[in-house]
């Protein structure tokens, strides 16, 4: 499974609401991973122009824009629009005709699922998942909001 696209919008919402840059060594350990695959995976999201990232002390990643002017469907392109579903034909080119309706079902299936899919990213702001964030925080007894 590809957790790329959930990873970076925990991510990208905890660096909206941060005073200063993120290193990659603390988002590292924020996502227990190592900081190359941030500084990897951060690099597709500075060349759609979300973040930006100045080097040496006091340095790290930033956002570019507020969270609000980025949706779900903003991260995903630009973190390379990664295979939305797992599933797919047996053979490609099968012989069998059988094989050929039950590819053409399941393809056209995919289409329109991932179509829907990327449709409802599109409607979803980095701003929209904080508030929801927001707002199960503000539910929990107080005694659970230190963890």
């Amino acid at each position: 499974m590809d957790a790329r696209l959930s990873r970076m919008l925990h991510l990208l919402i905890h660096m909206g609401r941060m005073d200063g840059p993120l290193t990659s060594d603390a988002a590292a350990v924020m996502l227990g991973t190592n900081p190359v695959v941030i500084r990897r995976t951060m690099a597709g999201l500075r060349d759609a122009g979300y973040v930006r990232s100045v080097k040496g002390h006091g340095g790290g990643w930033s956002l570019t824009c507020k969270l609000h002017e980025i949706t779900m469907l903003d991260v995903h392109r630009a973190l390379g629009e990664n295979r939305i579903f797992a599933l797919g034909p047996a053979d490609p080119d099968p012989a069998c005709l059988v094989e050929q309706a039950v590819n053409a079902s399941l393809e056209s299936a995919l289409r329109e699922a991932e179509i829907l899919l990327l449709e409802r990213l599109a409607h979803v702001s980095l701003a929209d998942i904080a508030a929801d964030f927001d707002q199960r925080f503000g539910e929990l007894p107080p005694d659970d909001r230190a963890n």
